[in-house]
């Protein structure tokens, strides 16, 4: 049964200042066993340098370049699998919270690009990507259809999305309202070509996601080469202002960390009279957006 996001943690505390880390891995496909042992080794380094908040990528015990739904299917685990129980089990020793991506391998067969979110209770939050980017519409991964969960944690209120969910500003936006001081997405974006001396597109997108909503955002990319595709690794940590707080380690195996002050994204205002969410009107929204055919 999935954890209800609502549900405050017993150990909730009103400590604003969190230290987060996001994890730049390397995964390779299908090599479960192995991409446990890399993401245990992240974990635990993170936490020496004093981590409140884990953040991995996007299908880090999988990989992401699956051939088919076979294969897919293969390197899926159930939500009570081993690998998430060795992620509770790291949690509650390190009394931490963890959020990272998964292959879910669910009860009727289908396969889900999720991620979770774990503190030292356990399990408290199961997120399946609602928007599947390219070729994980035809390898086999089937949308979620549930709203991104919101979760009271010992460290704060923690958002969590997929990817190219941070793509779409109303779903970013229905995370804020419900009260997210930290947004956590775990990311596998690809290296694209850009401009000389721009920043990837992808980090400008979430420096938006965090700017327009007042809140924090933490986002863990991969890095290496699995099947001839390169990764961007372009995890990044931003502040309530969208601005990065964190180095760009554009392409390594690394470990970025920042402190932050959650109270911050409680203030939605940016000037005397201005407030990002209370400033909106919904009333002249309606018309946008309706469903494509």
């Amino acid at each position: 049964m999935t954890p209800t996001p609502s549900q405050p943690s017993p150990a909730r505390t009103e400590a604003s200042a969190v230290t987060v880390a996001c994890c730049q891995l390397a995964p390779q496909v299908g090599r479960v066993p192995e991409n446990r042992k890399q993401i245990r080794e992240a974990v635990l380094s993170a936490a020496g340098r004093g981590a409140n908040v884990v953040v991995l990528p996007e299908l880090a015990n999988s990989g992401y370049v699956f051939d088919d739904l076979e294969e897919l299917r293969s390197a899926a685990e159930p939500v009570d699998g081993e690998t998430i129980r060795e992620w509770e089990a790291l949690a509650s020793r390190l009394r931490l919270v963890i959020v990272s991506g998964f292959a879910e391998l669910g009860t009727d067969g289908q396969v889900h690009n999720a991620s979770v979110l774990i503190d030292e209770t356990g399990l408290r939050a199961v997120y399946r990507k609602a928007h599947l980017w390219n070729a994980e519409k035809t390898r086999g991964f089937t949308p979620g259809a549930a709203p991104p969960p919101v979760v009271d944690t010992p460290y704060g209120r923690i958002g969590m999305m997929i990817c190219y969910d941070l793509e779409f500003p109303e779903w970013v936006r229905r995370a804020a309202l419900e009260g997210a001081e930290l947004l956590c997405g775990p990311v596998n974006w690809p290296l694209y070509p850009r401009p000389e001396g721009e920043r990837p597109g992808e980090i400008v997108r979430v420096q938006a996601d965090a700017s327009v909503n007042r809140m924090f955002v933490a986002v863990a990319d991969r890095t290496g080469v699995e099947r001839g595709q390169d990764w961007l690794g372009g995890s990044v940590i931003v502040d309530a202002d969208g601005y990065p707080v964190t180095a760009l380690c554009l392409g390594e195996a690394t470990i970025v960390t920042a402190t932050l002050d959650l109270a911050e994204a409680r203030d939605k205002s940016i000037s005397e009279l201005n407030d990002v969410h209370a400033d909106r009107r919904p009333g002249l929204y309606a018309g946008v957006g309706p469903e494509q055919p």
